[in-house]
């Protein structure tokens, strides 16, 4: 894990703006540790949602009314905090999406389907969710290109050098994460792209798990794919990005016909819209997007090294405390890590000590997590993962440890 010197912080000032801490579970106050699934949104957020409805509901691009011009303008405004956010060069080259999922679906069937020939092979790593697994598995199997793994060690971590001997001239495409959802092991991201681009292949980065945590640069990456769901980083769900380099994408096919994502249209042949429109057919999900832009800048205005730090101080003090349980085995001891931490009791099935943290009122991940080859390599079915958030607590924390040894005593 990497030394981050913690900001001092206002936790409790930080929590008050999460309206859903405030409640109790089983009798007893929440301990909310499930934010690699989904973490909470702050109050501000959650008011521009609200306002939309209220006071600017009216479909965007399209309409010349005053509502749908407040709307166009709001819609809009977080295109241009999503470039920044992630210091995109062009404000065309953000693709709003439904979150990673669909934008990882899109350049796989995008690019895949221009791109990808008999032969050619798709390299992704063991550590991927199913989402960066499924779509370049349906294009291979259409394209019949080959899917190539780069294995993971007992630590959790990528090994590159069994990566830099899967790589060659037949390489096309590399899709890996930033960050893995279910150990939380950061991958030398900028270095898979450098090797990558050497072979002549092309890169996405899986964002998920990194959008609230890590420092984002994609020009500084050079990645030609970058994809980030709001909901992981205190917006709304059901909507994320696509940040593709714009040479890239103007070569790219369009992913679904309808609305917005053309310039004119006969029965004999329909014009394609411009970039970013080409890939955002129809009614988009205009609230949400809008209230990302409020998640931005809670982040912003935080700091993404106040975050980390903070983060990291949390992840720290967690491995520590259930590293000493008796009984307890850590998954996922990679030297980078994000603020997650899986683990497993010998002979107590995760699912059940998950149902015994939540009537305590603690809520944790159990299962595969969407990466069952992972625990595959690992010989588990699953684990139970605890992933820390900045309104999260060492006094949490501490309920957690406590929970997790009250269940190895009762289970003996």
């Amino acid at each position: 894990m990497s030394a981050l010197t913690a900001t001092p912080i206002n936790v409790e000032q930080i929590r008050a703006q999460f309206p859903v801490l405030h409640q109790l579970v089983n009798g007893k106050p929440l301990v909310y540790f499930d934010n690699a699934a989904t973490n909470q949104k702050p109050k501000r957020v959650i008011d521009a949602l609200a306002h939309y409805y209220e006071h600017d509901n009216a479909n965007i691009h399209r309409g010349i009314h005053t509502l749908a011009e407040r709307a166009t303008k709001a819609y809009e405004a977080t295109r241009l905090a999503m470039q920044a956010f992630i210091n995109a060069k062009h404000t065309e080259e953000i693709i709003f999406t439904r979150g990673v999922t669909e934008s990882i679906n899109l350049v796989a069937a995008s690019y895949g389907k221009a791109f990808l020939n008999e032969g050619d092979e798709v390299i992704i790593s063991g550590l991927e969710h199913h989402s960066n697994i499924v779509p370049w598995q349906l294009i291979c199997e259409e394209r019949k290109a080959v899917i190539k793994v780069i294995p993971v060690t007992d630590a959790g971590e990528l090994d590159m050098d069994a990566y830099r001997k899967v790589l060659s001239s037949k390489t096309k495409v590399v899709a890996v994460n930033h960050a893995s959802n279910s150990l939380g092991t950061i991958n030398p991201v900028k270095e898979i792209i450098k090797l990558a681009h050497q072979s002549g292949a092309v890169v996405l980065i899986d964002g998920a798990q990194a959008s609230a945590h890590l420092h984002i640069d994609v020009q500084e990456l050079d990645c030609d794919f970058y994809c980030i769901s709001s909901h992981k980083m205190y917006g709304p769900t059901g909507t994320g990005i696509l940040y593709g380099k714009k040479a890239l994408l103007e070569k790219m096919p369009p992913y679904m016909g309808g609305g917005e994502m053309i310039k004119d249209v006969t029965f004999a042949k329909t014009t394609y819209n411009d970039l970013p429109y080409k890939f955002e057919a129809g009614t988009p999900n205009i609230a949400d997007v809008i209230a990302l832009s409020e998640a931005v800048a809670f982040i912003n205005e935080l700091g993404k090294d106040t975050i980390a730090a903070y983060e990291q101080e949390l992840l720290v003090y967690a491995s520590e405390k259930l590293a000493g349980i008796k009984g307890v085995r850590l998954i996922g001891t990679a030297k980078e890590k994000v603020s997650v931490q899986s683990f497993v009791i010998d002979g107590i099935h995760h699912f059940d000590i998950g149902q015994m943290l939540d009537a305590r009122g603690i809520a944790v991940r159990t299962g595969h997590h969407c990466t069952q080859p992972l625990m595959d390599r690992f010989g588990i079915e699953g684990t139970v993962r605890a992933s820390f958030s900045i309104y999260n607590t060492k006094a949490e924390i501490d309920q957690l440890a406590e929970g997790v040894e009250r269940i190895v005593n009762f289970m003996k």
